[in-house]
């Protein structure tokens, strides 16, 4: 998993709960790496998982709660990280349809050794997207805030329902519907 994950995480939980609480799950976490990371960095998945569940003990807050509230701070990062690149769709249903195709590509241009989920496109209509998410890390509640945040982004409501297609998240299906079936501005 690449540095930037880690480190984008680290800084949301310091500002989310504190300094104390970002030494604290490092310490208890036992990282092979020891919580030092470089955002151009390579490292376990495992590593990840460690902090969240160390996290998620202290916070009280679901794994997926978590990574909910992370994927809204991620998000922020794309804007500032690549302003131009989100100004390139014209709507939610665009950008979030493009995923696979054209998003993932880019971000496998920055960092090739990424590995990242597969999304898969169902159903598109101009107003509604369903879309299946694959990844052995079960990450699919960050998918879903980022989902949340590129409506948002486009200043559009919506409804995004998901179903566990295994039930052990590794496989979900989303669907997506803009506000009264519009998704544009």
């Amino acid at each position: 998993m690449k540095g930037v994950v880690f480190t984008e995480f680290l800084e949301l939980v310091e500002t989310k709960f504190g300094i104390q609480m970002v030494d604290d799950i490092i310490k208890s976490a036992n990282l092979e790496s020891g919580g030092a990371y470089t955002a151009v960095g390579t490292y376990k998945f495992g590593e990840m998982v460690s902090l969240l569940s160390e996290l998620s003990k202290r916070t009280q807050l679901s794994i997926d709660d978590l990574l909910y509230v992370y994927a809204q701070h991620f998000f922020t990062v794309i804007q500032v990280s690549y302003p131009g690149f989100l100004k390139t769709f014209s709507d939610p249903i665009e950008m979030l349809s493009s995923i696979e195709d054209h998003i993932h590509v880019e971000v496998l241009k920055i960092y090739p050794d990424a590995q990242l989920p597969t999304f898969k496109t169902l159903e598109k209509t101009e107003n509604t997207l369903t879309l299946d998410y694959m990844s052995g890390r079960a990450m699919y509640s960050f998918g879903l805030g980022l989902m949340h945040e590129t409506f948002n982004f486009f200043k559009i409501d919506c409804t995004i329902r998901l179903e566990k297609i295994k039930g052990d998240g590794t496989h979900v299906r989303f669907f997506i519907k803009g506000k009264n079936g519009n998704t544009r501005p």
